[in-house]
């Protein structure tokens, strides 16, 4: 296990620096071609994760942080809380595992279900809304102090709406638009008809609408 927690904390230096390279904006972090069929395989995957041996646990990290990643960030607002989420949600998956628990049938259900339960923790617990820092150091062709100080509050508003959508309405927002999911594997995710998420979806958007307008007033 300690050797499987180094590998975690050495892929996640790595997904740092990627972060504030901007390279996991640009494109997503590469598998190796060696395991794509392993990666492409639930029930392969499943078997590789139980076994946890160490090169099927690197090549799960890198195929599922990012979306973690930014399904906390998402919700958080805050790239190194998020990260230290994401962080959390996989080694609590390689105790689970190491247990002979942990997922059963969708791995990455699991991990974020995981995810979404951690982020629910830590408002429990701060009861506080983060917010996206603003830049130290302001170059001449960033925006006016004043335009930052605008996109300030409408970070503030957006958090403090989405704040107060119910658990549902915050897991398919995150989901859809924060981890980037199609209508069908959300669908999956949750465990409904994609109609019942597009539905789930509509309610969603209309009250964080709602809210924002009521933020303005």
């Amino acid at each position: 296990m300690d050797s499987l927690r180094l590998i975690i904390k050495s892929e996640n230096m790595i997904f740092r620096t990627m972060v504030y390279s901007g390279a996991c904006v640009r494109g997503r972090m590469q598998v190796n071609p060696a395991l794509g069929s392993l990666v492409s395989n639930p029930a392969r995957e499943l078997d590789a994760l139980r076994s946890l041996d160490p090169e099927a646990v690197t090549e799960i990290h890198k195929r599922y942080f990012e979306k973690v990643f930014r399904y906390a960030y998402f919700r958080l607002g805050d790239p190194m809380l998020a990260e230290d989420i994401a962080s959390e949600t996989f080694v609590r998956l390689l105790e689970a595992v190491s247990r002979g628990r942990g997922p059963h049938t969708t791995l990455q259900g699991w991990l974020l279900g995981t995810t979404a339960n951690l982020v629910k923790d830590h408002f429990a617990k701060t009861s506080a809304i983060k917010l996206v820092d603003l830049p130290d150091d302001i170059v001449e062709d960033e925006p006016h102090p004043d335009e930052l100080s605008d996109q300030t509050e409408r970070y503030r508003s957006l958090h403090n709406a989405l704040f107060k959508l119910t658990e549902d309405q915050k897991h398919v927002l995150a989901l859809r638009f924060g981890g980037a999911h199609s209508l069908i594997d959300t669908a999956e995710l949750l465990n409904k008809t994609p109609n019942a998420v597009k539905a789930l979806q509509f309610r969603a958007l209309a009250a964080l609408r709602r809210l924002l307008d009521e933020e303005m007033l």
